[in-house]
């Protein structure tokens, strides 16, 4: 009798162990609940839409919420900051483009180092950008501004969604390009700068395409041209900057996909490899094509070296033209 009752024990304990543990395993395995994906912008712009097309699919497919949080503020670094002391559980992730990784080239007192204080999960896409100039402006061409910025570069100043943005990079091209030095000044997102243009406060915006070209196809911005070798399918009718009189301007967005430092491998293979479904997803739908945004598929290794390369490209440039960190 004790030996049976000490056996039906026995089996119970293992049974109850066993379903513990696969309760652990089962709570263990990602992503198990909500995914929030932090934009470091202001909602409207290029990255923000991209993010919500992506946390669509992944949501789609997964079965898993996935929201996004736009926390926008301190030149692009609050919501970095906030996913730099998020757990590294792959819950909290950061979506932004090439601004990210020049904080430490643009910034006085950056609060991190973008390219050691996070993980790189995955890159993309690349979009092309355009140059928009106030309606106010009598130029039509790019040769035509850079001549009237080395006349009275006083009377010229262009915005920026933040230092260290794809558009800032552009900007800076430009003035070396061009020989000729004009005021930047640092917006809080693309869509207060954009409306800063069309009502003449300022002279010159470069940012994402799908971004900029609705307002310049209304005529409240002129385009002026786009920064890459050819001509966008979104709006042929314009030119690109060499053929716009600035060869040499030549600039992309890209888009990718961060971790607080420390993201387990596994982890971020999954976050990979649902960003890559996702964006395969929506190349094949046309809807990657509709927001100008061509993709990208990489490693988080791939991307480790990618970003870590053009940080040293930028850097060059940065120098090239004097720049200070702000």
């Amino acid at each position: 009798m004790f030996k049976r009752r000490s056996i039906a024990g026995l089996l119970t304990s293992v049974l109850v162990s066993l379903g513990a543990s696969s309760a652990i395993s089962q709570e263990s395995k990602f992503p198990s609940h909500a995914i929030h994906i932090i934009v470091p912008f202001a909602p409207g712009g290029g990255v923000d839409t991209l993010a919500r097309l992506i946390a669509e699919r992944i949501q789609t497919k997964s079965g898993v919420t996935v929201i996004v949080e736009n926390r926008a503020g301190a030149n692009a670094t609050l919501g970095g900051t906030y996913v730099q002391r998020a757990p590294a559980d792959g819950y909290t992730v950061l979506f932004s483009s090439n601004t990210h990784t020049m904080a430490k080239l643009v910034l006085a007192d950056p609060p991190y180092n973008p390219l050691t204080d996070f993980t790189p999960i995955a890159r993309v896409g690349e979009a092309p950008l355009l140059v928009v100039m106030s309606p106010k402006m009598p130029q039509a061409t790019l040769a035509e501004v850079a001549a009237a910025v080395r006349k009275n570069p006083e009377l010229w100043a262009a915005g920026t969604p933040a230092l260290g943005s794809p558009g800032h990079v552009a900007t800076i091209q430009f003035m070396r390009l061009a020989k000729a030095n004009l005021t930047v000044i640092p917006y809080r997102g693309t869509a207060p700068a954009l409306n800063d243009v069309a009502g003449g406060h300022i002279q010159l915006l470069t940012d994402a395409i799908v971004v900029l070209l609705p307002m310049a196809k209304d005529g409240k911005v002129k385009g002026l041209a786009v920064t890459t070798k050819q001509r966008t399918a979104l709006a042929p009718e314009i030119p690109t900057a060499a053929e716009s009189g600035l060869p040499g301007l030549e600039v992309v967005s890209w888009y990718g996909m961060w971790g607080p430092k420390a993201l387990p491998a596994d982890i971020t293979n999954v976050l990979n490899t649902a960003c890559a479904d996702a964006i395969r997803e929506l190349a094949e739908s046309g809807r990657l094509a509709a927001v100008g945004v061509s993709p990208v598929y990489e490693t988080p290794k791939e991307f480790d070296s990618y970003q870590a390369a053009e940080v040293a490209r930028n850097a060059e440039l940065l120098k090239s033209v004097n720049f200070k960190p702000q």
